[in-house]
């Protein structure tokens, strides 16, 4: 309140002090400090004006408490100027009489009535609660076995506040209390029946049960227990669990004591026992070992849970086997034999001895699963791991890496030429013919060879180092080994560097068609083109199939390479079509690999939907080795093609198996004769000769011939003499790009006067 009065001084006073003291009006300003004086509370003024005179009115009592406020008096014209200092006191003595009656009226007041108050709350409190909890405290007294028929009932209205304040609450407790004590007698008996079933459960359990005292000497065993090992309760009571399992040897004894450290300290055993039955069986055992703990957590016996694990145990170790060892042969796969190398390496550097590392390969073994099959291919490799394992001694290894691919290692060798004694030796055994089918099939196998420490000192590198070799071995002729040199690391560097820059050579639009024209043997006139794919990488150049095509067949590139050449092809000879009024034929390679590929047919049908080429100008090139699976899958597929109305020809004839008996089993159009044929064809009457008997059968079969290799007049000259079709080669044009080969076929049709023509 004397704050609040304060304020309102100074909100009221400091303007008209402020105006008196500066026109120095002393009586108006006496005037103003005495009226402010004579407000309630207000003691003492002192007015402090600059910069050194002072006024004081009133005066200060220093025994009784005081509240003091101050406030600057300013006047404010052009500027603002601080003309002094007003401080008021107030007495704070007539407030504290004041609160000190209140206070005292108020506590006298209320004393008063929190007594009458009090007396009033005994007596209700004595006549709802207080008689009631007596009658509760005698009926809990009385409470006992014998006296459960009466419940306890209190002398109170039956409202519906009574029916749940706390008193109720407690009398339905008491009464509670009196019917758990009802049922606990009902139910004595079924815990008789209780105890009986988890004893009949115990004793029935699938897993053996055995229970232990606390010195681990057996109390009880369950039925399970005796089926599975065969030993009878009353002959094993009171022997240690390890005197009726066959663990008596210093090695098992330890292995117990192990166990009953570890439950003791941390409370479970878990884990595989080789136990032994009463009949001497050995069986393996997945054992469980804890203690029954009293209240206190005292162990005061010992549960020991177990089961027959044995038929798992065979089952993994089947698994551990197929996780290690190669299903087809029994040799050991990939993974085993890596580990079995860096272990030959570490026992080789610790005796400081070589080591010997054989990459093999079966050479044309891809020729051999195709025409052949899968079945013949797998008796082939088992019989080749055979004949492998015959030429090494015990400590070697040899292992399959997968598909036609072998790994030797040669431990503790004294000189790396005895690496080269073991690959001779292999190589001989190569030499006697496998019998496939009743067929003789020759197979060889090229071998790479790295010797630690000389070519590597760890494993991964000498792998990839015998690899290296083995490739080089190949480009030698094959049947042949070779040792690793240091050079073939960059053989093997372009190898991965193709494969990894053909991966993107697709999306990177780096592959090209090249087109080398097919025309009439006898007149030179165009009839269409063979689509031939290169690839022009920016880093390497032009890039002949050759070294690329193989490749895209191991790796499965093919498929989408092989169709972006069918789409290309297609769309290019139709656009020549319509340029030309010619009816080309364009004439597509197709592997074996992307031939048998599940969706082959149905792209063929969607280029050439997309295309809109008839599909009597596509001619799909297919090699011999093909045309030897007779298999329902191609048979199907060649008579879908033969559906379609798409040309089939036989690609390269006469450097295969020339299966004569195909060609007029499935529905070929035309025969191409290899250009090694025809190249020497004016020199050799070999070569004549069988270029003419070609032709001969290939018309007696009403098919067309394609020559290739035609590069010189006489050779033309030849063919045409014995009525060979049609010719390719250098003679007429190389294999250009599109637009080189559009500038050609015009030259030709003004040449030849090609005009429009219906080839049948």
């Amino acid at each position: 309140m004397v704050d609040e009065r304060m304020s309102v001084i100074e909100t009221s006073y400091m303007s008209s002090l402020s105006r008196s003291l500066w026109s120095l009006d002393q009586k108006l300003l006496h005037v103003q400090m005495q009226g402010i004086l004579n407000l309630p509370d207000i003691i003492k003024l002192r007015l402090k004006v600059y910069p050194d005179s002072e006024i004081e009115l009133g005066e200060l009592n220093p025994n009784i408490s005081t509240l003091t406020h101050s406030f600057p008096l300013i006047h404010e014209s052009e500027e603002v100027y601080t003309l002094g200092e007003l401080t008021i006191i107030a007495s704070m003595e007539d407030i504290y009489k004041n609160l000190k009656r209140k206070v005292f009226i108020i506590l006298t007041t209320q004393a008063f009535k929190t007594f009458f108050i009090s007396i009033l709350i005994l007596w209700i409190f004595q006549y709802l609660v207080t008689r009631h909890l007596g009658k509760m405290a005698e009926y809990a007294q009385d409470l006992n076995i014998n006296a459960l028929d009466k419940p306890l009932v209190l002398d109170r209205a039956d409202t519906k506040f009574s029916r749940s304040d706390e008193l109720s609450q407690v009398t339905n407790a008491i009464n509670g209390m009196r019917l758990t004590l009802i049922d606990d007698l009902a139910k004595q008996n079924e815990n008789a029946k209780e105890i009986r079933k988890l004893s009949l459960a115990i004793d029935q359990s699938p897993s053996s049960v055995l229970i232990c005292d606390k010195s681990w000497k057996i109390e009880y065993a369950n039925n399970k227990f005796s089926q599975l090992t065969g030993h009878e309760l009353k002959d094993i009571i009171s022997q240690h669990p390890k005197s009726i399992s066959g663990l008596m040897s210093s090695e098992n004894a330890q292995l117990w004591d192990n166990i009953q450290l570890q439950v003791e300290r941390v409370g479970v055993w878990q884990g595989e026992i080789h136990n032994t039955r009463k009949n001497g069986e050995r069986f393996w055992e997945q054992s469980i070992i804890t203690p029954i703990k009293d209240d206190s957590g005292k162990p005061i016996h010992y549960l020991i849970l177990g089961e027959d694990i044995s038929i798992r145990k065979r089952y993994e170790q089947q698994l551990l086997r197929q996780a290690n060892y190669d299903i087809l042969t029994g040799l050991p796969n990939r993974m085993l034999a890596l580990d079995r190398l860096k272990l030959a390496l570490a026992q080789a550097r610790r005796d400081e001895q070589l080591v010997g590392l054989m990459f093999l390969d079966l050479d044309n073994f891809k020729h051999i699963n195709d025409t052949m099959g899968h079945d013949n291919g797998d008796s082939l490799l088992i019989e080749a791991s055979r004949r492998i394992s015959s030429c090494l001694r015990g400590t070697s290894t040899v292992a399959r890496l997968g598909g036609d691919e072998f790994l030797v290692i040669l431990p503790s060798l004294s000189e790396p030429s005895s690496a080269e004694q073991v690959a001779e030796r292999i190589l001989q055994t190569f030499s006697p013919p496998f019998m496939l089918a009743n067929q003789e099939v020759f197979v060889s196998t090229s071998i790479g060879i790295a010797i630690y420490p000389s070519d590597s000192d760890n494993s991964t590198t000498l792998l990839q180092h015998a690899d290296a070799a083995m490739y080089q071995a190949k480009d030698k002729g094959k049947s042949a080994y070779q040792r690793f040199s240091p050079e073939m690391n960059q053989d093997s560097h372009e190898r991965l560097q193709i494969e990894s820059r053909l991966r993107r050579a697709l999306e990177l639009e780096e592959l090209e068609l090249y087109y080398q024209p097919i025309v009439e043997a006898s007149t030179g006139k165009l009839i269409g083109a063979e689509a031939l794919i290169r690839w022009n990488n920016p880093v390497m150049g032009l890039i002949s199939p050759d070294k690329f095509i193989p490749l895209a067949e191991e790796t499965g590139l093919i498929i989408p390479i092989g169709e972006w050449v069918l789409k290309t092809a297609c769309n290019d000879i139709k656009s020549w079509q319509e340029k030309t009024g010619l009816e080309l034929t364009v004439a597509v390679n197709v592997s074996p690999r992307q031939f048998r590929d599940g969706g082959f047919t149905s792209t063929i049908d969607k280029i050439l939907s997309e295309s809109q080429l008839s599909a009597e100008y596509l001619e799909l090139e297919i090699t011999e080795r093909l045309i030897l699976d007779n298999s329902i899958e191609t048979s199907g597929i060649f008579k879908h093609l033969d559906d379609k109305g798409i040309k089939l020809s036989i690609d390269d004839f006469g450097t295969g198996y020339s299966a004569l008996g195909y060609l007029k089993s499935y529905p070929f159009d035309t025969l191409k004769i290899d250009k090694s044929f025809v190249q020497d064809v004016i020199e050799s009457s070999e070569d004549a000769a069988l270029v003419t008997a070609i032709i001969t059968m290939a018309h007696s079969l009403s098919l067309k011939v394609i020559a290739e290799g035609v590069e010189e007049a006489p050779q033309l000259e030849f063919l045409n003499q014995h009525n060979c079709d049609f010719a390719q080669g250098y003679y007429f044009n190389r294999p250009v790009p599109a637009e080189d080969f559009t500038i050609w076929m015009n030259d030709n049709i003004r040449t030849t006067g090609n005009e429009k023509s219906n080839r049948g």
